[in-house]
């Protein structure tokens, strides 16, 4: 979690800003309030134009790890704004191909203003990478990059209900054409599934205190649907936190990961990549905080490290099971000059790894 910040707020500073009030200015706000970082784990893309110009993190790192091929195709599997997919098509020659996915209806509109013979953007979460690459006839690529989390547009738009910063819905959805909403979700769950959620996702040590008194709230005819009183529940419950950061902040990311099936996405996304990659192609994948983080660490070194035999199995070396895939470098964070020009990328770490020739 980000720490560092000036003070943590009190009870009396969580007063919420209505959603009619989004050119509002964000003075009186602690900085992660300004940058909520953890509270959305935010994916690359950019801030909207009302709040900060679009900042794409990790721009040239992520599409240089990529290693482009003039006429390779390549997958950009989280469109948001095109900042990354833009920098591809830059680097693309005449025969390259690059495919985005993205399940927000507001980036499959801003995809359909690049007018390139060479792009296409597809409505689905990635998860459905595979199959859908396969409906049109792309069956190997040469590179894949994932940007996880949410992007800012996201996030400073109030009606999302990503935010604590406004009241406004309690919607969450990365896809507001399908799924059910958090509010939904908060209508129906079980105290003890609620906590779950809040614990696993939001890694939140409070996780039975806030799932009792949401049930409660609810119990007592006061449904929450809507940021501001959820966040005014937490606030209520919640009485130690670290310093700068809102009660509410691990209370939300857990909603939002968990409506999202953020997690179990990556999960089923990965293998596919490895599928998809031909031999030296790269998969670049920017995580925003460490549950994602961690599911991709960890997925790298399982196909880098795969020897699953016993301890002290006699077996000559080469016959030990080869790596799939083979970490390039370290993994990246964004610069000084970057997280002072962008203060939300200050969390992201760009991870890398190529396909080797091993079936």
């Amino acid at each position: 979690m980000t720490k560092g910040v000036r003070s943590a707020p009190t009870k009396a500073s969580l007063s919420l800003k209505k959603a009619s009030s989004k050119t509002a200015g964000l003075e009186g706000l602690s900085e992660l309030e300004k940058y909520p970082l953890e509270v959305s784990a935010l994916n690359s893309n950019t801030v909207s134009e009302s709040a900060s110009p679009h900042i794409t993190v990790l721009l040239d790192e992520a599409v240089h790890a990529l290693a482009i091929k003039p006429d390779g195709i390549y997958v950009d599997g989280t469109f948001g704004r095109g900042g990354h997919s833009r920098k591809i098509l830059s680097q693309l020659g005449p025969d390259g191909r690059l495919i985005a996915f993205d399940r927000d209806l507001t980036a499959i509109e801003s995809g359909k203003t690049i007018n390139d013979p060479r792009f296409s953007i597809i409505h689905s979460h990635f998860a459905s990478m595979q199959a859908s690459l396969a409906d049109i006839g792309v069956t190997q690529v040469d590179g894949i990059l994932l940007d996880l989390g949410i992007s800012s547009p996201q996030i400073d738009d109030a009606e999302r209900g990503f935010s604590f910063r406004y009241d406004a819905p309690l919607d969450m959805r990365m896809d507001q054409s399908s799924g059910q909403t958090a509010a939904e979700f908060l209508g129906r769950t079980t105290e003890q599934q609620l906590a779950e959620v809040i614990k696993n996702y939001g890694e939140e040590r409070f996780a039975k205190s806030i799932a009792r008194a949401i049930i409660k709230e609810r119990d007592d005819g006061r449904a929450i649907t809507t940021t501001g009183q959820l966040a005014q529940v937490v606030a209520n419950t919640v009485t130690r936190f670290e310093p700068g950061q809102n009660p509410a902040t691990r209370t939300f990311q857990a909603l939002r990961i968990f409506v999202n099936q953020e997690l179990e996405e990556l999960s089923l996304t990965l293998p596919q990549c490895l599928a998809l990659l031909k031999p030296q192609g790269r998969l670049a994948v920017i995580s925003f905080h460490s549950l994602e983080d961690r599911i991709v660490k960890q997925f790298v070194r399982d196909q880098q490290n795969r020897d699953d035999l016993p301890a002290n199995f006699p077996v000559r070396a080469a016959d030990l099971p080869q790596p799939k895939l083979v970490s390039i470098g370290k993994a990246v964070k964004p610069g000084v000059t970057e997280v002072k020009a962008n203060p939300r990328s200050r969390s992201a770490v760009l991870r890398v790894a190529e396909r080797t020739s091993v079936a």
